[in-house]
């Protein structure tokens, strides 16, 4: 696979208004080190990442902080955040400091001083703000948040849509290309490569301008999920065709609104023949044609990652990772242009000066502290402690409910949105059968459906009446996950020493429905065993997706664990090519012993994934963190109790940092486990670590993605209470 990048940090070629890299090594040696057909990953990253801008959401947002409001000399308003805050998570307090101005925001970080206390007036005066018109007044009302989480969003930081525009050999005008009705076979496979097709109507994700309820956009369209960012791509052979219209107006109404779009042009000089001009667009900034070239507009900022030399990708997932990356750091380039940023500018003094208009009434009431200098307290005075927790506890409360739904609803800098069920809210139930007659014994959703596993009917897809069968009661599953974006399901069946792993491909599983083939049996599935997972108590998989999926099988003491070879394309291009068991693209890595069969297990991703990957194991009376690649064991919490009741040790990534929810009795514990100090994992006491309690004693406990968890105790429906906690934002009881 080709691709030649317009806007890297290579030299730059003039196109008229746009500029092109082309990868030629003449570039590269004019402004990097590379060195000809030489390729470094860690060059791949996404620039400005929203959780390093994005402060307020991160730092301040559900935790105690102040806020102040007042004028400049030039009698423009101005807000001040402030919070007193943990560094990096290394229990050194440190305050951060936000600046809210019709010219942008200002955020700084300042040193904390147990026998200084810093003022208001300090902080500014660190910001160059030295004369006021009006002096600062602490503004107490936690609404104020709302306000602050709208000022510091801003178009295209979190979600992306971006175009797709399919051009065959030798059309030279964008008429010609939208007028295409459908694809080639090597178009729809650079499609596969980009994301998942996923059906608009009732869509409940990022939809990125699409039509969701009356197929006015098209039927399907082409989504994924990337480093947290939902990405809808507008492709023009799947939206709405008119034979009447040439132009195509409904397909370049959306397209032509994109920020950035890919041009997948058929033929060999596919680099020559394409111009920016052939496509009519003032909104448009950056082409990327697939085989050869991207072009930007020449008031774009650089941005990377730049293009090896010679630009050529023989791995599928890195040149996925290099395009989505590419595509995503060029919106954000293009958001600085001054287009952008007058527009931006002009929204957010529009905002603030709305807000000054509305606090103004209360100048002399209780909304506006008339303290103006005060001190920066991290507790607050004993005079009116009561009264004060009482302000903050509310506060807290506020910014909480503001971040769970920030983050439910898919706009927060690091949502991790699925596309399985819970999109609406984490709590909602959804009714699949009334009626269901058999207990179930493990289930996972699969796309709008579940797909449940009984003790006596074998597995059934809950989707419709009545449940569809599709496998017979011969196989007998414990535990099942269904991985939709690796086309995967992973499952342990019978139990004892016939338990094993099994591994099928969903399109297998889907055709065989849709085809009305007969149900799968325990004999069947025999091409579909992974090797040496015989005896098979229990197994875990990592649920923070890499590159790589990562399977651990316990059997009795022994760890067996387990990754897959193939990457996303390697593996759709061997279902094409009629594999239907997944089995060979799995490995056996190694073996580790551990001194007690484990109760409960999870996977814990290390921040590099080299030699850092760790296995929380729970048994006796503790949990401990195994390294998966020396089998070194390390204590992580012990339990004070007679008898223990395990449930579940659940893995939780704050900016990709690692965590893990710890669940026994009616305890559930969180703890910090990195950084990592190398292939050692820190995990003695941290700041924010934290426990809470059930009222009943669960029997399992799962998480909602992103943060929640869920809770399910049969019989019984209830909110489990315990005081606010900055990291976990809500846990639900649920009936099943």
């Amino acid at each position: 696979k080709n691709l030649i990048s317009s806007d890297a940090d290579g030299a730059i070629q003039r196109a008229g208004r746009f500029r092109v890299e082309n990868g030629s090594s003449d570039e590269v040696h004019a402004t990097s080190d590379y060195t000809p057909g030489t390729w470094r990953r860690t060059d791949v990253h996404l620039e400005n990442p929203e959780y390093h801008t994005r402060w307020f959401f991160k730092y301040f947002l559900g935790k105690v902080h102040q806020n102040y409001v007042g004028t400049d000399a030039e009698k423009n308003p101005f807000y001040l955040s402030v919070v007193l805050s943990d560094q990096n998570n290394q229990r050194v307090p440190q305050y951060r400091a936000i600046l809210w101005r019709k010219s942008g925001t200002l955020k700084i970080s300042l040193p904390y001083s147990p026998t200084k206390t810093l003022s208001v007036k300090s902080i500014l005066s660190a910001m160059n703000m030295d004369r006021f018109e009006r002096g600062p007044r602490e503004i107490l009302n936690p609404e104020i948040q709302k306000v602050r989480v709208t000022a510091e969003r801003r178009p295209g930081s979190v979600n992306f849509k971006f175009g797709v525009l399919y051009a065959k050999e030798g059309q030279l005008t964008d008429d010609e290309m939208f007028s295409n009705e459908t694809g080639s076979e090597s178009f729809d496979k650079f499609l596969s490569l980009l994301g998942d097709a996923i059906t608009l109507q009732g869509w409940a994700g990022y939809r990125g301008g699409l039509d969701t309820k009356n197929d006015t956009t098209g039927i399907k369209s082409i989504y994924t999920v990337y480093q947290g960012h939902e990405l809808m791509f507008h492709v023009s052979t799947m939206l709405p065709y008119s034979k009447e219209n040439k132009q195509q107006v409904e397909r370049k109404r959306h397209i032509g609104n994109d920020i950035v779009t890919i041009v997948f042009q058929e033929g060999d000089d596919a680099s020559s023949s394409f111009k920016p001009s052939m496509i009519r667009s003032h909104f448009t900034h950056i082409f990327a044609l697939v085989r050869l070239k991207i072009f930007s507009e020449e008031s774009v900022p650089l941005f990377g990652p730049p293009l090896p030399s010679p630009p050529v990708f023989t791995d599928h997932q890195e040149f996925r990772d290099f395009l989505l990356v590419k595509l995503i750091n060029g919106e954000k380039a293009t958001l600085e242009t001054p287009t952008f940023a007058q527009k931006r500018q002009r929204t957010l003094d529009m905002l603030i000066r709305s807000l000054y208009q509305d606090l103004m009434p209360d100048l002399h009431k209780n909304m506006l502290n008339r303290r103006s200098f005060s001190d920066v307290l991290p507790e607050s005075p004993k005079s009116a402690r009561k009264k004060e927790e009482a302000r903050q506890a509310e506060f807290v409360r506020i910014g909480q409910a503001l971040k769970l739904k920030t983050i439910v609803r898919g706009d927060a800098p690091t949502s991790l949105v699925t596309t399985g069920l819970c999109r609406k809210e984490p709590w909602e139930s959804q009714s699949f059968c009334s009626t269901f007659p058999y207990e179930i014994v493990c289930a996972d959703s699969w796309g709008q459906s579940l797909l449940a596993a009984t003790d006596t009917a074998g597995v059934m897809l809950l989707d419709a009446l009545p449940p569809v069968q599709v496998f017979d009661k011969t196989m007998l599953v414990k535990q099942m996950h269904v991985l939709e974006p690796q086309d995967l399901l992973i499952t342990r069946a019978d139990k004892g020493k016939d338990a094993r792993l099994y591994v099928f491909r969903l399109r297998t599983l889907r055709r065989g429905l849709e085809e009305k083939q007969l149900v799968r049996s325990k004999c069947d599935s025999r091409e579909n065993k992974l090797e040496k997972t015989k005896g098979c108590h229990l197994y875990s998989i990592n649920t923070h997706h890499g590159s790589e999926l990562r399977i651990v099988a316990a059997i009795r003491n022994k760890l067996l664990l387990i990754t897959r070879k193939h990457s996303r394309f390697e593996a759709l291009s061997a279902v094409a090519s009629g594999a239907d068991s997944p089995v060979e693209e799995f490995q056996y890595i190694r073996e580790i012993c551990l001194c007690d069969p484990p109760v409960v297990m999870a996977l814990v991703d290390g921040p590099t994934g080299e030699n850092d990957n760790m296995i929380c194991v729970a048994y006796k009376h503790q949990f401990d963190l195994i390294n998966e690649s020396t089998g070194d064991a390390y204590r992580l919490h012990h339990v004070d109790a007679n008898r223990v009741n395990f449930v579940a040790a659940i893995d939780v990534y704050e900016d990709g940092e690692a965590g893990l929810l710890l669940c026994y009795n009616y305890i559930c514990y969180y703890k910090k486990v990195c950084p990592f100090n190398g292939s050692t994992p820190m995990i003695q006491s941290n700041t924010s670590d934290f426990s809470f309690s059930w009222n009943q004693m669960p029997n399992a406990i799962g998480r909602l993605q992103p943060r929640p968890c869920l809770c399910c105790q049969p019989g019984r429906s209830l909110l489990s209470p315990w005081k606010p906690s900055n990291r976990l934002t809500c846990v639900i009881i649920c009936v099943l």
